[in-house]
């Protein structure tokens, strides 16, 4: 016998010869068979045996044509997409398979199972379900303030956030890109999704698209693909900024709470403005990159009074960012030029710069990986911003992190908006399942409307459940 020839196999090979040798089928496999090469492909790729990925290709050794289809058996329940070398596998080892599973139309089911769940050869969809349990709480010296915003904002809310992603590449080097995208967190009603006294309390799971609960929408379509060894052209009618950059510098986190915390302490320059866009970014090889980029939020208008691109109603960001990356750090800096401006700021021009990094340790343990940014904006008032994430990983379990964020997205002269503060611990229930019990605060919420000589502060706590598929 040779060496694939497992305990798995043997006791359907006994069970299976009586019957072959009445077919006449017992003609043991070479390597110079194709089904032989196919088989060992197929197991290599998906490891459809436990221990014997490599094996076939290895030994090379003759197998029997039960051992064969045995194999074949175990690759259909391993594989997602059936390609046409497994239809030939199939219609091949017809027999034994039959003999195995005891009945033929068991193997066409899980064809048909297969085929039914593939969108083609070349599409990839993966999906993530988000749960968020949470409340908010006001406090402070200004008490009327204090209670009408209890009063408006203080209830215990449950929210979800679906996102679908359809990944295809037609030549194995481009990428279309398409995000479907579906949740219930009101802008209007819900802290979580920008409600309130204070933008700053919006999560980066958060989504809702217009007025309609639970509507799925096209949250982006892009496409993106390479020109020669060194070049990469992204463009498409909905696209993010940060999708055309080719570094983004920070590690800091890997399983968000508040989005403001997220941009790099630049909220001006990373805006990630959403909108018709295109853009290029050079890589050479070499650690160092360039990218330049310019998105139209409101791109899709054809009206230039209501939006269209390079309007003064674009809502438009024109990004050029420098980076340069080695295994555990990072260095970025960018300009953005704003036209209308983020949600952060003002209506009109403004000119954003950012400087982000990160540096994370060679093994993850008790030594935290630190991101950290600073911004300046300039416009007819300067203001300037910055932020700092540590994060612990594999802390006591593998997969479990803890992360701290603190920040303050607005500083000026005639403005003081605070501090932003997140704590957060990451626990995996599964490979697919992760909670996250988090607490964030923020000391100055309503900015300049705070009275004077008053105090007014917002804390937050949340349970965030993610479902990855």
């Amino acid at each position: 016998m040779v060496p694939l020839t497992l305990s798995l196999l043997a006791p359907l090979a006994a069970e299976a010869s009586e019957p072959l040798n009445r077919l006449n089928r017992w003609m043991d496999l070479t390597a110079e068979d194709w089904a032989y090469r196919e088989l060992a492909q197929l197991n290599q790729q998906h490891s459809c045996v436990s221990g014997q990925a490599d094996g076939m290709a290895r030994s090379q050794a003759a197998m029997t044509r039960i051992e064969a289809a045995a194999l074949l058996q175990a690759c259909l329940n391993k594989v997602s997409v059936t390609t046409d070398a497994i239809r030939r596998l199939i219609r091949e080892f017809e027999a034994e398979l039959a003999i195995l599973k005891g009945r033929a139309d068991a193997v066409e089911a899980r064809v048909g199972e297969l085929d039914a769940t593939s969108f083609s050869t070349t599409t990839k969809l993966s999906g993530l379900a988000t749960f968020v349990l949470g409340a908010n709480r006001f406090m402070g010296s200004a008490d009327a303030l204090v209670n009408q915003n209890n009063q408006r904002f203080g209830a215990t809310s449950f929210n979800n956030d679906l996102q679908l992603s359809l990944e295809t590449s037609f030549t194995g080097k481009d990428l279309l890109t398409t995000v479907l995208r579906a949740g219930n967190f009101d802008g209007d009603s819900n802290v979580f999704g920008g409600a309130g006294p204070s933008s700053f309390a919006t999560l980066e799971t958060a989504f809702q698209e217009g007025d309609t609960p639970n509507l799925l929408a096209i949250d982006k379509t892009f496409y993106a693909f390479p020109v020669g060894d060194a070049f990469t052209i992204t463009a498409g009618p909905r696209v993010g900024q940060e999708d055309m950059l080719a570094l983004w510098p920070s590690v800091y986190p890997s399983d968000a709470i508040l989005d403001v915390l997220t941009l790099n302490g630049a909220p001006g320059a990373y805006n990630k403005t959403l909108g018709a866009g295109a853009g290029v970014s050079w890589s050479p090889g070499d650690n160092l990159s360039l990218s330049l980029n310019y998105v139209a939020a409101n791109g899709n208008s054809s009206s230039p009074l209501a939006g269209g691109i390079a309007t003064a109603q674009a809502d438009s960001a024109a990004t050029l960012q420098v980076g340069y990356e080695q295994e555990t750090w990072s260095l970025a800096v960018i300009y953005s030029a704003l036209m209308s401006g983020d949600e952060q700021l003002a209506p009109g021009f403004t000119h954003a710069f950012g400087v982000g990094g990160s540096w994370q340790p060679e093994q993850s343990g008790w030594l935290p990986s630190i991101s950290g940014g600073w911004g300046y904006n300039r416009r007819d008032s300067d203001s300037q911003s910055w932020s700092l994430g540590l994060e612990w990983s594999d802390v006591l379990i593998d997969g479990h992190s803890i992360g701290m964020g603190v920040g303050q997205p607005v500083i000026a002269s005639t403005i003081d908006d605070g501090l932003v503060w997140e704590w957060w611990t990451s626990w995996p229930i599964s490979d697919s399942i992760s909670v996250t019990p988090a607490l964030f605060l923020l000391t100055r919420p309503l900015g300049e409307a705070t009275p004077s000589q008053r105090t007014v502060q917002q804390l937050g706590a949340l349970v965030k459940t993610s479902f990855r598929f």
